[in-house]
């Protein structure tokens, strides 16, 4: 049998905190979504309107305005108003970085 009270004791030592790791759960399972991500990705390059991606995922506008309030409850994504039209765009960095790295990661040649 191996002692592994030292490396026990290192994952203890750096362990998170239940609630930040159930957050960070939640998360990856918004983004497990095809939708959701075909959304984020086009939003990673320019702010867009519903109607916008709409026509680009070609989905019924309804369809479309359920993911992105679920993208907004989760804070991946924000908007802004500019008259009738609302323009949505990612959060802010860290959600493009987690979706430039997690699609590096996916494309490397195995």
């Amino acid at each position: 049998m191996h002692d592994h009270s030292g490396l026990i004791h290192s994952a203890e030592a750096h362990a998170a905190d239940e609630g930040a790791l159930k957050k960070l759960s939640a998360l990856f399972k918004v983004f497990g979504d095809l939708t959701r991500m075909r959304i984020l990705y086009a939003l990673s390059s320019t702010e867009m309107c519903v109607c916008a991606i709409s026509e680009y995922l070609k989905m019924d506008q309804s369809a479309v305005s359920h993911q992105l309030r679920v993208l907004k409850n989760h804070r991946l994504v924000a908007s802004r108003r500019e008259g009738k039209t609302v323009y949505y765009r990612l959060d802010d960095d860290h959600v493009g970085s987690i979706i430039r790295q997690g699609y590096e990661h996916v494309s490397e040649a195995e």
